[in-house]
């Protein structure tokens, strides 16, 4: 494989309610990978960050602006974004957030990984991964809830539920992405799943997150619940279709 680079890159920033850090992160974004192009993709934020957005794409033609109606849930929003950049031609696509958590200063080794991989996760759970500022609840939520989806799902992945990623284009494209449904962060185990599944390979490079200075978090009960719901439903799928070859295997013999 060779390594993506230049302008084939595309970053995919969901956005709502962050008026106070888009303008900033966006800045660092740019300095961090001059030739890839950004996409602010926006659900109606009532505070303006919209028109932060346009703003943006108007000052530099690297940066790009998408306007939805609704807030209907990250998933959604990257669905959205990843349609635009694979109408697009571009090579390489990652997952963003713009609250200030996710180090734009990581995006080069973080894309520059892919020379090995289909799929690259920034993950806080490997060794060299760090959180900062973050409660213990939100730390023992955060492992917590990827330590279920290994057990439920057979994933060697320390960091399911990530949302700092980026993906080759044929990766998306494997995957089947009109069929997903995850709305909240659910989504990035989702598609961890439909990656593993596809027989593609995943690393994870160590980053460190900072929790949000300005604005409140995205998190829920409605969020969690979802996530949990979800993964409970593939784990007893996938363990049906382990019982299902077994048994077959038995009747072979």
């Amino acid at each position: 494989m060779t390594e993506p680079t230049g302008p084939s890159v595309v970053i995919i920033m969901p956005t709502y309610d962050e008026r106070q850090n888009l303008e900033s992160v966006a800045g660092r974004v740019r300095a961090a990978l001059p030739a890839a192009d950004l996409l602010i993709v926006d659900d109606n934020s009532p505070d303006g960050t919209g028109d932060i957005a346009d703003k943006l794409a108007e000052a530099d033609p690297h940066t790009h602006a998408m306007h939805r109606t609704e807030k209907a849930g990250l998933g959604r929003a990257y669905i959205a974004g990843f349609g635009w950049a694979l109408d697009r031609g571009y090579d390489v696509v990652v997952e963003m957030d713009a609250d200030g958590s996710h180090q734009p200063e990581h995006l080069p080794a973080l894309v520059g990984a892919l020379a090995g991989a289909d799929l690259a996760i920034g993950s806080r759970w490997v060794p060299g991964g760090e959180v900062v500022n973050w409660p213990r609840s939100r730390q023992a939520l955060s492992r917590g809830a990827n330590a279920y989806a290994r057990l439920m799902l057979g994933l060697g992945v320390r960091d399911a539920t990530a949302g700092f990623r980026a993906y080759r284009a044929s990766t998306l494209r494997k995957i089947s992405l009109n069929r997903v449904q995850s709305a909240g962060y659910c989504f990035q185990i989702d598609l961890t799943v439909r990656v593993a599944a596809a027989g593609l390979t995943i690393v994870e490079v160590p980053i460190t997150f900072v929790e949000r200075t300005h604005g409140a978090s995205k998190m829920s009960n409605t969020i969690i619940g979802e996530a949990f719901w979800r993964v409970a439903r593939w784990g007893a799928a996938r363990r049906v279709r382990q019982l299902r070859a077994l048994l077959g295997g038995r009747r072979a013999r």
